[in-house]
């Protein structure tokens, strides 16, 4: 379960984008299984497919709410889902009078209307009763949602404080223009006022009400995606000056940084911005909690060191984004450099080519000495040296700029931010068939372009830094038999988490539903040939950086992540629930598709497809690497599946067919 749900998992994702993609590997075959009869519609929609009968239980009744728990905070708009157990199969359930569904072994799951609450109030109450003819039990619970601004009642005026962007510290360069962003009293006139009395005004900017982002994720009702135009929203642009007090330097090598300052509201009057918003007579004023300082103009560059701090820990990889918290784009080894143009709190702007930024921890940088000039290089010529199990691209560089590789159906690009070509010669070295041809392109003037074009898919790369040379990596595909495609192959398997984890209605902790469905894995990919390396046998914690650096260090073919899913608040689980896959790379989609393929005919629920998610289990790039999420533990008929070593062996074995497809596929390509 990769997503922030209703057990507050740690959040992998920003984003995920389900349905099947475009597209595969060239000759694999996604669906190559053994025959297994076809679930009826009306199973699919049930979510029960395939999946064993849930046991019944007839018993005292003993009423548990698992979600949402006290600690929880809900998130969603007017509906939402709550589950738990009642202990016997034939109780009745209700929450808040709405009726939940019951399964016979007494777990419950049910989607209300949340009571609608006074503005501004984050508490709510919900009754849960369960009847059965033998007896009742009844709870109340006090749960916190999330809170959301509201108008003061009889207000003329007012100003949503939470509306206000940017906030905190930020650094940008003189003459660079701020984006500013507020919500306020529709028709008002919006300005924010600076403490030398400089007005900047703020225009009306209409625009469509924000979609949860579980909603665009998971929720396959697109009238969920019906927005209404806001006319209470601001924007405007700030000519970068300074603005508050002073943040301190923009790096902290370069002097004692200071912490962040809180104003006492006498000196906030005085130093800090204010936003107003006028209606006739009537004013509304709120602090803009905003620390602004112009960058130097002589040049900082900064050398990326995801461990600054010498815990020896890390993967050596700085993470580039587009946007302060976006998605990962860029993965920059320790070592690479780059110019400083800005900074947003924790997150560094650097430039990598004309029109071209990323966004990077500060943490993660070490400041290079002030007025050198920005990083830039010239790349040499090429060499490509063939080894037994991998291509080595060996690019000569002046300086260790930013850099990036981009997957094609044809093989990799590098694409060098920065740089400029004197590219005279490209050496292949001796003859290889797995290569078709080498080139570099000059697409702009700061960026230079090498592109690898292979004879067949590319299995797995990575990049390093070799003193002032950049090496690509090109790992070749592994010789399968056709006959027994397992036979050999090395795959590290993952039952995914602990920590975090989803809980289902009877208490099964994710966890505990991962493991076992992993270990009859292995089992099965054993006695097919392959060789099998588990990242956890036992229910102990591991975090996410030593799974994935397991099957690097080991040279595992393949890394599969067994995992079982959840929702986030707002979205329906009775039309939601089914199977996925998700993989990250170009090269890990046809291995993706081939699993949710099996996986949906042995378990028999609806087929949710495979989508390209930013999670930690499949972004190696070093072998095809896929998380599946086979059930979901929140639907009763699930969880009691995966309770059971029928409904283990039935994902388990939907897991190790779609494997054995896609290597049959592999062979085939030879």
């Amino acid at each position: 379960m990769p997503t922030r749900q209703m057990r507050r998992a740690a959040p992998l994702l920003a984003a995920l984008a389900t349905g099947a993609l475009a597209c595969a590997r060239a000759g694999a075959p996604a669906t190559a299984v053994g025959p297994v009869t076809r679930a009826d519609s009306a199973a699919v929609a049930a979510g029960t497919g395939h999946l064993p009968a849930v046991p019944e239980v007839r018993g005292p009744l003993a009423l548990r709410v698992v979600y949402p728990g006290p600690a929880d905070v809900v998130e969603a708009r007017d509906s939402n889902f709550i589950f738990g157990s009642a202990g016997a199969g034939d109780a009745a359930v209700t929450i808040n009078g709405q009726p939940a569904q019951v399964a016979p072994n007494g777990a419950w799951l049910g989607w209300i209307a949340l009571p609608p609450g006074a503005p501004g109030d984050s508490m709510m109450r919900l009754e849960v009763v369960a009847r059965t003819p033998r007896d009742s039990a009844r709870t109340v619970l006090t749960v916190r949602r999330a809170p959301r601004f509201a108008p003061p009642a009889g207000a003329r005026v007012w100003i949503d404080p939470g509306s206000l962007q940017p906030q905190g510290r930020l650094w940008m360069p003189a003459g660079e223009y701020v984006p500013l962003r507020v919500r306020a009293t529709p028709g008002a006139s919006v300005r924010l006022r600076l403490a030398d009395g400089t007005l900047v005004p703020l225009a009306p900017d209409a625009a469509l009400d924000d979609v949860p982002w579980g909603i665009r994720a998971f929720d396959r009702d697109t009238g969920n995606l019906r927005r209404a135009v806001r006319a209470d929203r601001y924007a405007g642009v700030l000519r970068a000056r300074p603005v508050g007090i002073d943040p301190g330097p923009v790096l902290p090598g370069l002097a004692p940084f200071p912490p962040a300052v809180t104003l006492p509201p006498t000196v906030a009057d005085t130093a800090g911005p204010v936003v107003e918003a006028i209606v006739g007579a009537d004013t509304a004023r709120v602090r803009w909690p905003l620390q602004l300082a112009v960058l130097d103009t002589l040049p900082l560059g900064v050398e990326f060191d995801d461990d600054t701090l010498g815990r020896g820990t890390t993967d050596s990889i700085t993470i580039g984004r587009t946007f302060p918290g976006g998605t990962y784009t860029w993965f920059f080894p320790t070592g690479t450099r780059a110019a400083v143009t800005g900074r947003m709190n924790g997150d560094l702007r650097v430039r990598l080519a004309a029109g071209a930024q990323a966004w990077v921890p500060a943490g993660d940088a070490r400041p290079l000495p002030p007025g050198r000039p920005a990083p830039r290089a010239t790349v040499g010529s090429v060499t490509l040296s063939p080894r037994a199990d991998r291509l080595l691209l060996r690019v000569p560089l002046s300086e260790r700029i930013p850099h990036e590789v981009r997957e094609t159906p044809q093989g990799l690009e590098l694409r060098l931010y920065g740089a400029v070509s004197d590219v005279n010669w490209i050496r292949y070295g001796p003859t290889d068939t797995l290569v078709r041809g080498v080139a570099w392109t000059q697409p702009a003037g700061d960026e230079v372009a090498i592109r690898v074009d292979l004879t067949r898919p590319v299995w797995g790369w990575r990049t390093r830094w070799d003193r002032g040379d950049l090496l690509l990596e090109l790992r070749r595909p592994p010789a399968v038999d056709a006959h027994h495609p397992l036979k050999g192959r090395f795959i590290v398997v993952d039952p995914g988490h602990p920590p975090a984890g989803a809980t289902g209605p009877t208490g099964l902790r994710e966890p505990e539903a991962n493991l076992a469905v992993a270990l009859r894995l292995r089992d099965l990919l054993a006695e097919a040939g392959a060789r099998v390396v588990m990242t956890r046998e036992r229910d102990t914690a591991i975090d996410l950086l030593p799974r994935t650096q397991m099957a690097e260090r080991l040279d595992a073919e393949l890394l599969v992540s067994i995992h079982n899913n959840a929702l986030p608040d707002g979205v329906n689980p009775f039309t939601n629930n089914g199977t996925s896959v998700f993989y990250n790379h170009l090269a890990s989609l046809p291995l993706a598709r081939a699993v949710e393929g099996a996986l949906v005919r042995r378990l028999g629920i609806r087929d949710l497809g495979v989508g390209r998610g930013d999670l930690a289990l499949v972004r190696p790039t070093w072998m095809p690497a896929i998380l599946t999420e086979g059930l979901f533990m929140m639907v009763p008929a699930q969880e009691a599946a995966l309770r059971s070593p029928e409904g283990q062996e039935l994902y388990a074995r939907g897991v190790f067919e779609g494997i054995r497809a896609y290597l049959a596929g592999v062979a085939r390509e030879r």
